[in-house]
């Protein structure tokens, strides 16, 4: 079982708590160009389909800012502007109405551009979030701490910090992102020492696919096990609603949330006598827009099979020719092979239906 959450403050982006004992929230970032709205806000219902809590969007320029007014009004889930070297772009997307900034307060044009930024996040009571990454150190925190080192990252994250709050703003949450995850565990772990603010965790520039998710997995998972983490996301090259899937799913294994679809499904061997990786996909797949938390199990012979189905909500034991389709671990009835995966995608999605009646 994951330790103790290391207790931190807690801040409001939009409707989402972070921290203060909040659930662990998920978050995405889009990859379409913002300035697009209509394929941004087809993204980001997207990844709301998925279970995306909050997602970030680049803004480059003040045509993006200026977009962003257009896609809030079409979208429900709390947007983050991710802002870099204009304070301006800030101050357009707080106008616009964003529920939170990611900045460096270092790269905005000097200290009296943070703090019109500052004043103005605060009149709306927006929170940002300092973002550090080992791959874009100022050169004094390289030079002072011998290279990239946590060390580095933390100092420079302390620096910013304290820029915000010379200037009273405490709404604050930090991030120090390395795509090695040894140097993103070392600065997370020296962070969470020296201050209570929320920290969002990732490994960045993952990778893509499998690898990618390992990684992040990796990273992710050993310091929200160690009660470090307020909120995540999941880095991955390629189509972000993959990010929100893989999100949820460390949180699952952790069992620190219970969201959608947990499907188990054994990793087949010589017993195995039917196709279980094309009906475990087919499963998996139907059932991916389940919000309710369920367990689904997709099993392919008689040893671990039927005790393995029978503790899930819903499984099924496949056999030779034919399967056994269970409901809280009791059998409901025999089913064809090529019938399998329908009737299990039937069952639960009645499971879930009862469920959402229920409250």
């Amino acid at each position: 079982m994951p330790g103790r959450r290391r207790p931190t403050r807690r801040i409001q982006v939009g409707k989402v708590a972070i921290g203060g004992g909040a659930p662990i929230s998920v978050q995405s970032m889009t990859n379409t160009d913002t300035r697009d709205v209509t394929a941004t806000v087809a993204q980001i219902r997207r990844l709301a389909a998925a279970g995306c809590e909050i997602v970030r969007l680049a803004v480059p320029d003040q045509e993006a800012a200026l977009a962003l007014a257009k896609i809030k009004a079409q979208v429900e889930i709390p947007l983050i502007a991710d802002i870099h070297f204009d304070y301006r772009l800030a101050l357009a997307a707080l106008e616009a109405g964003v529920d939170g900034l990611r900045l460096n307060p270092g790269n905005i044009g000097g200290p009296e551009r943070v703090k019109a930024v500052v004043k103005e996040a605060a009149a709306r009571r927006v929170p940002i979030r300092i973002g550090v990454n080992a791959g874009s150190l100022e050169k004094e925190a390289l030079a002072a701490h011998g290279g990239v080192t946590a060390e580095a990252m933390v100092a420079s994250a302390l620096k910013h910090i304290r820029l915000l709050e010379d200037l009273d703003f405490r709404e604050i949450k930090v991030s120090l992102k390395a795509s090695e995850v040894p140097l993103m565990l070392a600065a997370y772990r020296l962070m969470a020492e020296k201050v209570d603010y929320p920290l969002h965790l990732g490994v960045t520039e993952a990778g893509r696919g499998l690898e990618g998710a390992v990684k992040s997995a990796v990273g992710i998972g050993i310091l929200l096990a160690e009660g470090i983490g307020d909120t995540i996301r999941v880095s991955l090259t390629g189509d972000p609603v993959q990010e929100v899937i893989a999100g949820f799913a460390i949180l699952r294994a952790l069992g620190l949330r219970q969201h959608g679809i947990e499907l188990i499904s054994c990793p087949t061997c010589g017993r195995c006598q039917l196709d279980l990786d094309a009906v475990a996909a087919r499963v998996q797949e139907e059932l991916r827009g389940i919000k309710q938390p369920l367990k689904v199990a997709v099993m392919g012979c008689a040893v671990n099979g039927p005790g393995e189905a029978r503790q899930a909500d819903v499984g099924i034991a496949g056999g030779p020719g034919f399967g056994l389709l269970f409901r809280h671990g009791r059998p409901v009835r025999k089913v064809k092979e090529e019938d399998l995966a329908r009737a299990l995608v039937d069952e639960v999605k009645r499971l879930a239906a009862e469920r959402r009646e229920e409250g």
